[in-house]
């Protein structure tokens, strides 16, 4: 009987890993296995032992790199036949029965009661993956085959993928994120801040995802709202699945809103002065008075700025305990590296404005002169020192004697009315 090892496999494979353990005389160890190996088979054949057959398929390996591997092969009736583990596609003999004859360290076999055959792959690496033959040294050879995958979790390439990136409001934001791994992994974007994505197609029409997929995101006519950062998630189904943060900074000029333009308020008491900032980058914010007194934070003036987004900022500035030289124009300063922007706020005298002298249930009627009817004038009142700050008829705020908010915006004659009607109301009850 021809033994399948040495006949075929051992041939095609001593001539190249064969011939160095030969030298070392590692070789000649496996060829006295191998001439047992003869006499056992021929006797077992000769003695009408039965032939062997195989249990049931291998079953096909898929594992991560770096894990460990192992095939399983049984057979039934094995007698003095011997089991040899084959790698199909080098055609490298991995071992013969309980002996490993690849140089490879990390391969090894075990068997049980002579039934289970396993061979075992430690750390398994790329060049591990392939078909895996289990075989019988019957005479036809009998063998059945194995596939191990060897699969890659998931890595970006550094110099494919994007960093943090800056475009002006109005520009194009382009950002790539490249990743490899066994399978191919799939890409896809998402905002970190849970808000979609604006994407526009060829024709320039606009959509929202909450994800997009693609290894290339194009974000065109970019506006500050779209400012933030990106993650972008790789996975192929094997964990872990990676991700990686890239910050749109959205550069623009800074922009000044002013809710209240004129704010009035009693001498005395407390008033808050407030201006919205949008900037990128982050823009140096202060107070002037007019016509160019840099304000210093202090127990008289207190100052806030509260950041509302990456892009938004409240300043704020209290003036307490008002005085008649606190009365005039109050400029709100924005400075970034694009530019400035700055927006004024007059701040007046309401009559009545000692607060502690009100005292309940007396009720004082104010007739209309007290106040006058004239109309205010920004150049008139400029140009005129005499005049005097106080400006009801345009009060965006009025403030009670208790220095409390009583009406904002009262830029309409109906809602005066309301004012009138109930102040009369108020003193028929107490009169009457």
């Amino acid at each position: 009987m021809l033994f399948l090892f040495s006949a075929s496999l051992v041939s095609s494979d001593c001539s190249a890993r064969c011939a160095s353990a030969a030298r070392g005389g590692s070789m000649l160890v496996h060829l006295l296995i191998l001439s047992t190996a003869f006499a056992a088979a021929n006797t077992g054949k000769h003695g009408g032992v039965e032939v062997p057959e195989f249990g049931e398929p291998i079953t096909n390996l898929t594992v991560p790199i770096g894990r460990d591997a192992t095939f399983e092969c049984i057979v039934v009736n094995l007698g003095n036949y011997r089991v040899g583990w084959v790698k199909a596609d080098t055609k490298a003999i991995q071992a013969i029965h309980e002996h490993v004859i690849t140089h490879n360290p990390r391969v090894s076999v075990s068997h049980s009661d002579h039934s289970t055959w396993y061979l075992h792959i430690k750390s398994v690496q790329e060049e591990d993956r392939g078909q895996y033959m289990c075989q019988i040294n019957t005479d036809p050879m009998k063998s059945q085959m194995g596939f191990l995958d060897v699969v890659i979790p998931p890595d970006f390439i550094p110099e494919e993928t994007s960093g943090d990136t800056m475009v002006p409001e109005g520009g194009t934001a382009r950002v790539s994120c490249r990743a490899r791994g066994v399978p191919p992994p799939r890409v896809m974007w998402k905002r970190e801040d849970g808000q979609e994505i604006v994407v526009r197609d060829q024709t320039g029409a606009k959509s929202k995802v909450s994800a997009y997929q693609g290894e290339v995101l194009k974000l065109t006519k970019i506006s500050r709202s779209e400012m933030g950062t990106y993650l972008c998630i790789a996975g192929n189904g094997v964990p872990p699945t990676v991700s990686k943060r890239i910050h749109i900074s959205v550069h623009f000029h800074p922009v000044i809103q002013v809710p209240n333009q004129l704010v009035g308020a009693p001498l005395g008491t407390d008033v808050t002065l407030e201006c919205y900032v949008e900037s990128s980058p982050k823009s140096i914010n202060y107070w002037v008075k007019d016509p160019g007194e840099l304000i210093i934070p202090s127990d008289h003036h207190e100052m806030t700025v509260r950041q509302k987004s990456m892009f938004e900022a409240e300043m704020t500035m209290t003036i307490k305990n008002i005085r008649r030289e606190d009365l005039g124009s109050y400029i709100c300063v924005a400075k970034n590296s694009l530019g400035d922007v700055e927006s004024k706020i007059r701040l007046y005298e309401i009559p009545g404005n000692d607060r502690h002298a009100y005292q309940y249930p007396d009720i004082r009627i104010t007739s209309d002169d007290e106040y006058g009817t004239d109309s205010y004038d920004d150049e008139d009142s400029e140009n005129d020192s005499t005049k005097t700050n106080r400006v009801p008829d345009r009060a965006n705020k009025w403030y009670s004697n208790d220095g409390k908010i009583m009406v904002a915006n009262i830029n309409s004659a109906p809602t005066v009315s309301c004012l009138s009607i109930v102040t009369t109301a108020l003193v028929s009850k107490v009169l009457f």
